[in-house]
């Protein structure tokens, strides 16, 4: 049985995503799954339906598959760009794939002038500091730095990767500011040295001051804390799983439902998509024993999480392209979806 946080103090929950649209201090929501289960259709609709009602939402997709630039037919890139159609719903694509020196850059002004202006010995520190595993591969948070500090979103939707990639992702905030502390460390140990040979080389480029520069890095370790903080805040971060009624993505969610409570994140929404519903009466063999399979793992779903909103979405007879279809389908991640309707 899960041991998610749950948010909510209703004894029966409605099977829809509206009740991330009502918890208005929500900041951060992360969509993931085991990959082709949809993570991608549904982190667009909840979007879209969020910017119905926010201020300002960004879209981020930090899958290496990019999925979004297809989704909405529109390319998107590392930089945030208004989706077609809409006035307040924007998204990116980052590289989770990125060097230890784009880190940094993409960090902020702090962590750039810091390592800069330390020189060789500035080097050596950087290369211990990142040393600590999983700083490389979680390049992602860095471009969400950005964001954060321009606090110019009032909603940040994360389209993840498939579990393993995403799990490390949560790890980042964590894992950075380890490897900040590190540095703050190693600077305030080797200060006077450091001062001593950049004195020799004629001191830090611009003028400026080692202490000062120490600083922005405590500057930059503060709000990567910050983020941190509000990651495991179940007011502001919540996670939606999302799934298929098969046995392998079943024991996905769950594997994935119990290590986001090792990390206090917040999770009480799973949706669960290309289900069949045949209509009543139907001759087809092929339906019915694919609606059989998929109902016996809907039970399962529903037994173990009773105290989630548990979204229950059809299998479509076309792809879902397109702003419009999204936003159609968006409907019904809000709307119980019933067989009858086909």
């Amino acid at each position: 049985m899960s041991t998610a946080v749950i948010s909510t103090e209703d004894d029966q929950l409605d099977p829809t995503l509206q009740n991330l649209i009502d918890q208005k201090t929500l900041r951060w929501i992360f969509v993931g799954g085991k990959g082709g289960v949809g993570k991608t259709t549904t982190s667009c609709s909840l979007a879209i339906q969020m910017a119905k009602h926010r201020k300002s939402v960004l879209l981020i997709s930090t899958d290496p598959a990019h999925n979004l630039s297809d989704a909405f037919s529109q390319k998107f890139g590392k930089d945030a760009r208004l989706i077609e159609g809409f006035t307040n719903l924007s998204a990116m694509e980052i590289d989770p794939n990125g060097s230890i020196s784009e880190l940094i850059n993409a960090g902020g002004d702090e962590a750039q002038e810091a390592m800069a202006g330390m020189g060789g010995m500035g080097g050596m520190m950087q290369d211990l500091a990142f040393s600590i595993p999983g700083v490389d591969e979680a390049m992602s948070f860095a471009e969400v730095l950005k964001q954060v500090k321009s606090l110019s979103y009032e909603v940040i939707i994360f389209d993840t990767a498939p579990t393993g990639h995403t799990l490390r992702f949560l790890q980042f905030p964590t894992v950075l500011e380890k490897a900040l502390e590190k540095i703050s460390q190693l600077s305030t140990q080797f200060g006077p040295m450091l001062n001593t040979i950049l004195g020799a080389r004629g001191g830090l480029p611009g003028g400026q001051n080692l202490d000062d520069l120490i600083q922005k890095m405590e500057s930059l370790r503060a709000t990567i804390a910050e983020v941190n903080q509000q990651f495991k805040n179940p007011d502001m971060t919540t996670f939606v799983c999302v799934c298929i009624a098969e046995f392998l993505s079943l024991y996905e969610t769950e594997r994935m439902i119990q290590e986001l409570s090792t990390y206090n994140i917040d999770t009480h929404c799973i949706v669960v998509n290309q289900l069949v519903f045949p209509e009543k009466d139907c001759p087809c063999a092929r339906c019915n024993a694919r609606w059989a399979m998929q109902k016996k793992y809907l039970d399962q779903i529903e037994e173990l999480y009773d105290e989630f909103n548990v979204v229950k979405m059809p299998q479509l007879t076309e792809e879902v392209r397109g702003s419009e279809k999204l936003k159609n389908f968006s409907e019904m991640l809000m709307n119980p979806y019933t067989p009858s309707t086909q």
